[in-house]
């Protein structure tokens, strides 16, 4: 059975536990760029061994989250496999009962968000699993569910982006793939047939320095040197000067003895302007502001505009208080994933949808100064000059998130 629609490295994924040469092989490992046809290729291939070799057996497939999986994977799984087999949900069981042939086994669905998250998975026996997006989850989860895996003729299926090399997937799995018994596929967007020309130039454009090399490249690198290397002063400082905004944020990251950085950000044209900013170090300084002398600075910040909301980082509980009994402004709480702010900044500049007004000069400062921790064990940012940093992450995670709906 040959898939023309697919790749050849897809069509390794869906089929490599048919060849005799990786018969004694206990897993696949597929990494690389994004939308480069892993999941689907894994998902399908998965599918197919488990009912080709098992019946009345269980299986886990996990997630960084059950919802992420679900979105991702479980959600396309009927159509993916649309006259091969028949797929049952017991949403309330979070399983899928899967059958072809006379054959049904039991597929449970599995969240790995977190270090406690190895408990869900203790206690039962699985014939295999598949881990979507791998390199996000606890190591602590993955050992639990692949020790679960005592049913004679069990494998591991992962597939994953790349991290930085000194992850614990990368140094123990990746670069032990023979070593395990495993085969490893790299995959890049040209191993994804239904990808046009220009949509592969449009992810392109989207990235640059480390993620870059991990989601387009699909590499194992280190985060080293400056963040925000698509940063350019010549293109993305602009004028102050007056424009027609149609809605404005505040962004704020507060501190007591470490700088408060405010920003004030504008729309037009669908683009985002910082137009103004309050810096305030009180080292520098040689003083402290109270939170009402910042609520005062942020009242002027704002001027008479309508401020959509202030996005403040939760932790700043005694000043949030402050706004709210000021009564004026609407507060929304940053989000402080690091590293996915840091990434949607570098794809709003890189998309060109984000620009500094030149009086924003600590920002600007800033930009030349926010670099990655290269001694830090993960990817880190060092903990210095990154308040205007901090502020712009907030922001930029807020107000290019995708729109929530309600059903």
């Amino acid at each position: 059975m040959q898939y023309q629609s697919f790749s050849p490295r897809q069509n390794a994924t869906l089929f490599w536990w048919t060849k005799p040469e990786h018969q004694n092989r206990d897993g696949l490992i597929c990494d690389g760029s994004i939308r480069s046809g892993k999941t689907v290729s894994m998902a399908i291939g998965f599918i197919m061994w488990s009912m080709a070799s098992f019946d009345k057996q269980n299986f886990a497939i996990c997630g960084k989250t059950i919802e992420s999986l679900r979105r991702n994977v479980i959600v396309q799984l009927p159509t993916w496999l649309e006259g091969i087999v028949a797929i049952k949900e017991r949403r309330n069981e979070n399983k899928l009962l899967v059958t072809v042939n006379g054959r049904t086994n039991s597929f449970y669905l599995f969240g790995g968000r977190d270090e406690s998250s190895y408990t869900l998975i203790q206690g039962i026996t699985l014939a295999g699993v598949l881990f979507d997006e791998v390199a996000l989850m606890p190591r602590s989860f993955v050992e639990q569910a692949l020790a679960r895996c005592s049913v004679e003729g069990s494998k591991f299926w992962f597939n994953c982006n790349p991290e930085g090399p000194g992850h614990w997937f990368y140094t123990e799995w990746v670069q032990k793939a023979a070593e395990r018994h495993v085969l490893h596929l790299h995959f890049t967007m040209d191993d994804n047939l239904s990808l046009s020309a220009s949509i592969k130039r449009r992810y392109e454009g989207m990235y640059s320095g480390v993620f870059y090399d991990r989601y387009i490249r699909g590499l194992w690198v280190v985060a080293e040197g400056l963040i925000y290397t698509c940063f350019n002063p010549k293109l993305h400082v602009v004028p102050a000067q007056e424009r027609a905004y149609d809605k404005y944020y505040i962004s704020c990251d507060y501190g007591t003895i470490n700088p408060t950085s405010m920003g004030l950000w504008g729309r037009v044209g669908g683009k985002w302007y910082r137009i103004a900013e309050y810096y305030f170090d009180s080292r520098r300084e040689k003083r402290q502001q109270t939170d009402a002398e910042y609520y005062e600075q942020l009242c002027k910040l704002a001027g008479d505009r309508k401020i959509h909301a202030v996005i403040v980082d939760p932790s700043a509980a005694s000043f949030i208080e402050t706004i709210r009994r000021g009564g004026r402004f609407r507060v929304e709480p940053a989000s402080n994933a690091v590293l996915d702010g840091i990434r949607d900044v570098s794809t709003q500049l890189q998309q060109g949808n984000l620009f500094i007004n030149d009086c924003c000069r600590d920002c600007i400062r800033e930009f030349g100064l926010y670099r990655w921790d290269e001694k830090a064990a993960s990817d880190k940012p060092l903990k210095t000059d990154d308040h205007s940093m901090d502020d712009l992450r907030y922001f930029v995670h807020t107000a290019f998130a995708p729109p929530r709906f309600s059903f």
